[in-house]
């Protein structure tokens, strides 16, 4: 791996994001980072932001949030292996996802689907209270 220390090299937010495959361009980091799902040391930043080794990065990645400890910096984008050498996740925060994913199971094993698909008069049924309640 070629990722040296924050003095040999300065490498944007976005490139970085990239480099560590959080996402899969640059524009899609570029926009996470503008729509305020990625917090730079817990402040919203630009993309154009110079990452430093032991930053603190808070990442919505759909469901998910995850707080990653930047350990190395690079603009190059790599295997997800020698990626995953770039940083490293609290343990807070990997708790935090685990439980946030066992509740979203266990709330999606609470809802029992129905018996069987509703027949022609039930849908009929369906479309009138939608009707009259403005549904």
């Amino acid at each position: 791996m070629t990722a040296s220390t924050a003095d040999d090299q300065r490498v944007r937010l976005d490139k970085w994001l990239w480099a560590a495959r959080f996402y899969k361009t640059r524009t899609l980091a570029k926009e996470a980072i503008e729509g305020g799902k990625v917090h730079y040391n817990s402040q919203r930043c630009k993309p154009g932001k110079l990452v430093e080794a032991g930053a603190k990065l808070t990442l919505r990645l759909g469901w998910q949030e995850k707080v990653v400890i930047v350990d190395d910096i690079s603009d190059r984008r790599r295997g997800a292996p020698e990626a995953q050498k770039l940083y490293h996740e609290t343990e807070e925060s990997a708790k935090k996802r685990e439980e946030m994913a066992w509740q979203r199971k266990t709330m999606q094993a609470a809802q029992l689907p129905p018996a069987r698909r509703p027949s022609k008069k039930d849908r009929r049924d369906i479309q009138r209270f939608r009707e009259q309640n403005g549904l």
